[in-house]
């Protein structure tokens, strides 16, 4: 089970309308420029044990106490960091369509935030959806019940047969260990299965002493826009008895993210030599992202690190417009989570 959680820092989002390739207008081609957003895959596991029904006698035959009351516990047992795109309200730039440049189209995820120019992007990785491990069948008390233990007429009565059973079977199971057994299995094979149906059934017994255990694991989704270098910001909070909730709610501890920018800005792309020696003012905008360090803790530890570019940290790359002019035509791929470019191709015109 997935659940996703928007945390926007610095940052309110409107209502997004749906781009099919790029939004066309009387002069050109509209797009967006991107805000990088920080992605945490978090990993709950919810542990939940039922009492068992003879429970009050677990202490007087097995000298162990057992659940009295249903009770449900929560632990992070994992994060994973990724990025996803958001659109920049503030970066929107259109593409002339004329007869002096060879822009033919421009390809745009489904927010209108410039994914390729003259080609189609490739389809973005998707991140591999999780999956719990499949839960085990439980098992069934009844089952292993004897006629006796069935037909008894209150839980005292219940209770010191099946605990008598549940003794039985382990004294079996030391004499198979003992080779003493009445019926020896004739292969390794035989003992193996003789030695699975004993544990089985004694587990299937103990449920009405000691209650049963049930395990899932849920992974949250909790997307958050840095806008700036940022401290202690409570990215989430997460309670042993409720689970993982949002960042107002105070009856979680609180989880700090700290966005720390590392003064670094990608490379520009290399262009064409003929494009360095001319000029065109056509205005094609990418980005040239920088690099940030996001870290993820608690009071007592951290918990995860991520290093990651993000086009908010970084700056606006004007791109020669004679990429695209009487001498050159030009295809671009831009990474969609950063807007820097990823991939140009330029192949001079006859």
């Amino acid at each position: 089970m997935k659940h996703i959680l928007s945390t926007l820092i610095l940052a309110a989002l409107t209502a997004l309308p749906v781009y099919a390739g790029s939004k066309k207008e009387a002069e050109g081609l509209a797009y967006y420029l991107p805000k990088t957003a920080v992605r945490m895959h978090v990993l709950v596991e919810k542990t939940t044990t039922e009492p068992g029904q003879l429970n009050d006698y677990s202490d007087l035959y097995f000298k162990t106490s057992a659940p009295q009351v249903t009770t449900t516990d929560y632990r992070i047992v994992g994060v994973k960091f990724g990025t996803a795109a958001v659109r920049d309200e503030n970066q929107r730039y259109v593409v002339n369509i004329d007869n002096k440049h060879s822009v033919l189209n421009i390809d745009c995820d489904v927010n209108g935030v410039l994914r390729a120019i003259n080609t189609k992007a490739p389809k973005a990785k998707e991140e591999p959806a999780f999956t719990p491990a499949p839960k085990a069948q439980p098992l069934n008390p009844r089952d292993y019940m004897s006629q006796d233990i069935l037909a008894a007429g209150n839980l005292p009565k219940m209770a010191q047969l099946v605990a008598q059973e549940i003794y039985d079977v382990r004294d079996s199971r030391n004499m198979l260990s003992r080779g003493e057994a009445d019926f020896m299995p004739k292969d390794g094979e035989q003992l193996r299965l003789m030695y699975d149906q004993l544990n089985r059934q004694e587990r299937a017994l103990m449920q009405l002493f000691q209650g049963t255990t049930t395990v899932d694991t849920t992974e949250y989704v909790i997307s958050i826009v840095p806008e700036k270098e940022m401290k202690r910001i409570v990215a989430f909070r997460f309670s042993k008895k409720f689970g993982l909730t949002t960042a107002d709610d105070l009856s979680g501890e609180p989880y700090y993210m700290d966005v720390t920018d590392e003064n670094q800005t990608a490379e520009p792309p290399a262009v064409h030599e003929i494009a360095k020696k001319q000029k065109d003012d056509m205005e094609l905008a990418v980005c040239l992202p920088g690099k940030i360090s996001v870290t993820l803790s608690n009071a007592n530890k951290k918990i995860g690190h991520y290093d990651m570019w993000a086009a908010q940290f970084g700056q606006v790359e004007m791109l020669n417009g004679s990429l695209f002019g009487k001498k050159l035509t030009s295809k671009i791929v831009l990474d969609s989570a950063t807007g820097a470019v990823t991939e140009l191709t330029t192949e001079p015109l006859d």
